[in-house]
């Protein structure tokens, strides 16, 4: 067998790999998703930009809110009811913002995930962007 940086880790079990891949879905929705489920009245979940006011100008998911992770406080989410779904995203898999914005709403007792690939994975998959608000 051939031992190269992918190979001389051994695979998980499939069990293992079952329960590790299942998981990851309870954490994150990717961009097509997301953009699939905001063409309904009622998508189930309050998409969040976490970026800075003045990137959200510059282009952002349609119907999504600007709200940075460092302004999540609960003043802030008095609106929603306590059980609403969240997401996050940020300027994509180079930044940690929706992260932060999800480690925040978690420590406030809100269900969340993050979209994966943020604003560059919606451009990936041919999503345009809305101008500022």
């Amino acid at each position: 067998m051939t031992t190269n940086g992918v190979t001389q880790i051994p695979a998980a079990a499939p069990e293992d790999a079952v329960a590790h891949f299942s998981a990851e879905f309870t954490f994150e929705a990717d961009c097509w998703d997301v953009h699939d489920a905001l063409k309904s009245a009622e998508p189930g979940f309050v998409l969040l930009d976490v970026r800075s006011p003045d990137l959200f100008k510059q282009g952002h998911v349609a119907g999504a809110i600007n709200l940075p992770h460092g302004k999540l406080i609960p003043s802030k989410l008095e609106q929603w009811p306590k059980d609403t779904l969240f997401v996050t995203y940020c300027a994509g898999p180079h930044c940690n913002g929706a992260a932060r914005g999800a480690l925040r709403l978690a420590k406030l007792g809100r269900p969340v995930k993050i979209m994966a690939g943020g604003v560059t994975g919606w451009i990936d998959e041919g999503f345009s962007l809305a101008p500022g608000e």
